[in-house]
């Protein structure tokens, strides 16, 4: 073997070609890339260069670089050409997973090939974008799930095309730090899809350097997107804009120093994450929000109920395939939310319990670079083993906000729609508002508002007074759930706010 700096070409692929397992099968829909380490593995990764040939189901088989024509092969051919080849060399086989799932000759002829290629030097890989591995054959071949590429080959790569641009007539700024900037931009892509989305950025100014990072960011935020269950949230809330939650907001503020740290620390002291637990309204959302705009990183949702949905195949393979994507787009925030939702009504008792036992391992073995925030309004529905500490650095516990709060919410929403809330007298609210979550807090504000405008004059102390006479609050019309709520949460999670403000 050669070059350790060259080897991370063909990472993946070392163990292979160490082992001498003719035959591998890589899951990637990076097709390019897959051929980019098998050029490299040709050139490099054995004593001396070898062959690459490729095969595809509508060209044949031809030797990769090379001037002749591709031999115009089927499947059961390029096997039986593989066998046929004299020395060492590598045969790339693309799509090669429908004759292997619809052909019992193809799996008979690769089980022969498998005894044919040991110790000769050759080795067959298979590239397809999905998973075919008939049970005949699957031990005789090597499965390698190919990750998304490292921050190290994103850097290398937005290198190669910055100098791309400079060849073109454009402009690039090829630093250290920047080419870094553009490569976190782009984790979480293919190389194929981060090629996309730089052509997107030069596409205005024909140039690549720190100005085009929104453009890159705006790319992936689409393609997240269209997995269906994970969303880009824009950041749109500070930590500013929550009223109360003092002590959720100290925590935060010291969390984020150690964060921003992560790479200098041990694991055991970066953060991990915090499960926000609470009644409905009262600003758990908001507050996950908040965290993503107070550790300076982007915002992504997990939807519970579409994991659960079955729209993506079974909720345990859906949830893993969210998590793993999550990793590979860090530094994030990663937001699962009503983290609880569909448990009691959609998923099956063993399906829940490998689904959580995945998500308890993952939460304790996750890159360093993701924050875990989860929501749930009925925590007392999830295993006890998740809220245990060590699997979240903390459980905030969100309740009906004090009286003080309440006022602080309504200046909160005041100053969000241009309106100095020094200007009312507040005090008066304390009463009428008593039992009142943000949100309905929130909607006396709207409705005050509004009946000013229809009435074509400036907002009153007295516009908002009244309305509040006509809302029956949440904490009245499902007392007995409220109560179940904060009576599990009483001493089982750290409240958010200081004990003696809530009421």
């Amino acid at each position: 073997m050669s070059d350790p700096r060259a080897r991370k070409a063909w990472g993946p692929l070392e163990e292979v070609f160490a082992a001498g397992r003719p035959l591998a099968y890589v899951r990637s829909a990076d097709e390019g890339r897959v051929a980019d380490m098998l050029r490299a593995a040709a050139a490099g990764a054995f004593a001396a260069p070898v062959p690459l040939w490729v095969w595809t189901a509508t060209e044949g088989i031809r030797r990769d670089g090379g001037a002749e024509p591709a031999e115009p092969l089927g499947a059961r051919e390029a096997l039986d050409f593989v066998v046929r080849s004299e020395g060492p060399g590598l045969f790339l086989l693309k799509d090669f997973h429908q004759p292997i799932r619809d052909s019992a000759e193809i799996r008979r002829r690769l089980r022969d090939l498998y005894e044919a290629c040991l110790d000769t030097g050759k080795f067959v890989v298979v590239s397809s974008p999905v998973r075919e591995l008939p049970d005949d054959i699957v031990n005789n071949v090597v499965l390698i799930d190919l990750p998304v590429p490292t921050l190290d080959e994103l850097i290398d790569f937005a290198r190669r095309e910055a100098d791309a641009v400079i060849a073109a007539g454009g402009t690039a700024d090829t630093s250290e730090t920047t080419l870094q900037q553009v490569a976190r931009a782009l984790q979480g892509l293919t190389f194929d899809e981060a090629r996309h989305a730089i052509r997107r950025a030069r596409s205005e100014r024909n140039a690549l350097d720190a100005e085009s990072i929104p453009a890159l960011l705006e790319e992936k935020r689409a393609l997240v997107n269209r997995t269906g269950m994970i969303e880009f949230i824009p950041s749109v809330s500070g930590i500013d804009d929550i009223g109360g939650l003092g002590i959720m907001k100290e925590w935060l503020l010291e969390r984020r120093k150690l964060f921003q740290m992560r790479d200098a620390l041990s694991a055991d002291i970066v953060p991990k994450g915090v499960l926000v637990m609470g009644i409905s309204g009262c600003g758990k959302s908001l507050a996950v929000k908040a965290i993503a705009s107070c550790f300076e990183l982007p915002l992504y949702r997990i939807d519970m109920v579409e994991v659960f949905s079955g729209t993506h195949g079974k909720p345990e393979a859906a949830f893993a395939h969210a998590c793993k994507l999550l990793e590979s787009i860090a530094p994030a925030v990663a937001w699962f939310d009503e983290i609880e939702a569909g448990i009691s009504t959609t998923a099956k008792e063993g399906e829940l319990g490998r689904m959580f036992g995945f998500f308890l391992t993952w939460m304790q073995e996750k890159t360093r670079g993701l924050f875990v925030g989860a929501t749930a309004n009925r925590i007392d529905l999830l295993p006890a083993e998740m809220i245990r500490k060590g699997r979240f650095d903390e459980v905030f516990f969100v309740d009906l906000p004090g009286d003080e709060e309440r006022l602080e919410i309504f200046r909160v929403h005041l100053r969000r729609r241009g309106i100095d809330p020094a200007s009312f007298n507040l005090d008066p609210l304390k009463k009428f508002t008593r039992g009142w979550t943000g949100a309905e807090i929130e909607q006396a504000v709207v409705s005050a508002l509004t009946t000013a405008k229809l009435q074509d004059r400036e907002l009153t102390d007295v516009d908002l007074l009244d309305a509040t006479a006509n809302v029956v609050p949440l904490s009245k019309t499902m007392k007995e759930q409220v109560d179940h709520i904060r009576g599990w949460a009483f001493d089982r999670a750290v409240r958010a706010s200081p004990k003696e403000s809530t009421r």
